[in-house]
């Protein structure tokens, strides 16, 4: 009986596999500019310009100099880094961007972050952050 009905899930799933895959598109060009004009600014220390980028759910949660402070004590990567660039981007079915950065920062580490982006006024917004080492998987 579990046979039989692992197999109806497997069916389901091979069924419903190309719905899946339709729903999930390209990120916009216009999404991917944030993550890499916030890390210009980090690395030329303004992080004035650097919290214009933070979605107003970050704005909320951190002000300015707190921002700093996290940004600088949980991810010094992204706060030095030496060079960045998007290895994936998928538009998902609720609107949010998420775009994969592979991040070398001045430290000689290397991480992988996720980016969540979500669109406020017009204008892609840095919602959050996740970061790892990274793999060197690509």
């Amino acid at each position: 009986m579990k046979a039989f009905g692992a197999f109806i899930l497997l069916a389901l799933l091979v069924l419903a596999a190309p719905a899946l895959a339709q729903q999930v598109k390209p990120a916009p060009k216009e999404a991917m500019e944030p993550p890499i004009k916030q890390l210009e600014a980090f690395r030329r220390g303004d992080f004035d310009a650097a919290y214009t980028f933070a979605s107003a759910e970050i704005r909320e949660q951190f002000d300015r100099e707190t921002f700093e402070l996290m940004v600088k004590g949980g991810y010094p990567e992204i706060a030095r880094s030496a060079s960045a660039s998007i290895v994936g981007s998928v538009l998902a079915p609720n609107g949010l961007v998420y775009l994969t950065l592979k991040i070398r920062g001045s430290n000689g580490r290397s991480i992988e972050a996720l980016y969540e982006l979500v669109l406020q006024n017009g204008q892609w917004k840095i919602n959050g952050v996740t970061a790892k080492p990274d793999s060197g998987v690509i």
